[in-house]
């Protein structure tokens, strides 16, 4: 049985970002797909990158969703 190379203990990852400020882990050696950008100077062990996207990504929500949010709340009041 083959494994994943995202569960691989020695794979080296990228933290890539989409346009709705989500994160995910991402092989270095593989191509970035579309719609999504490397955060520049993050790269390491799955440890390193993790630890980048749990403090950095403290909203699951869309940024769409945010703003779509932000937006009537200020037109509700």
């Amino acid at each position: 049985m083959s494994v994943s190379c995202f569960d691989r203990e020695d794979e080296e990852f990228i933290v890539l970002i989409n346009h709705e400020k989500q994160f995910s882990i991402w092989p270095c050696w593989k191509d970035i797909p579309l719609g999504w950008q490397a955060v520049a100077g993050i790269q390491g062990d799955k440890s390193i990158v993790l630890a980048y996207i749990n403090e950095h990504w403290t909203d699951m929500r869309p940024a769409s969703l945010r703003q779509w949010m932000a937006d009537n709340a200020a037109t509700s009041e």
